[in-house]
């Protein structure tokens, strides 16, 4: 039973919440059509902090999903690449963000309906 997802002693909620982070799926996603050094991935993914990306991009690292190369050079050229693991999971994630994008206006409309009925 150690694997069912609803129990709290489950691996793959730690798996799930890695993955489930706003800035994880953004990372994930944008290296999805190829490798991308530090700064791109930051200037591609508005909003993120450096001390943010790097932390996520770490835990991608560690967990299998991102790898990440060093190119010997004055200063070190980094650059970030999905793993077969990472190319793996883009594609349900890529449906997600689709389907996020599709209805976004129908959950802002959601939201409003909501916020006027003084629930």
């Amino acid at each position: 039973m150690r694997d069912d997802v609803f129990r709290r002693d489950c691996p793959a909620r730690m798996v799930l919440d890695h993955l489930a982070g706003r800035w994880s799926i953004l990372v994930l996603t944008a290296l999805a059509p190829g490798d991308l050094r530090f700064f791109e991935l930051r200037d591609r993914i508005e909003g993120v902090s450096e001390k943010m990306l790097a932390q996520t991009l770490r835990t991608l690292v560690r967990d299998g999903f991102v790898h990440r190369t060093v190119e010997p050079a004055v200063p070190p050229r980094v650059s970030y690449g999905l793993t077969a693991l990472g190319a793996g999971v883009t594609e349900p994630l890529g449906a997600l963000t689709g389907w996020i994008r599709r209805n976004a206006g129908n959950i802002l409309a959601a939201q409003d309906d909501y916020d006027a009925s003084g629930a």
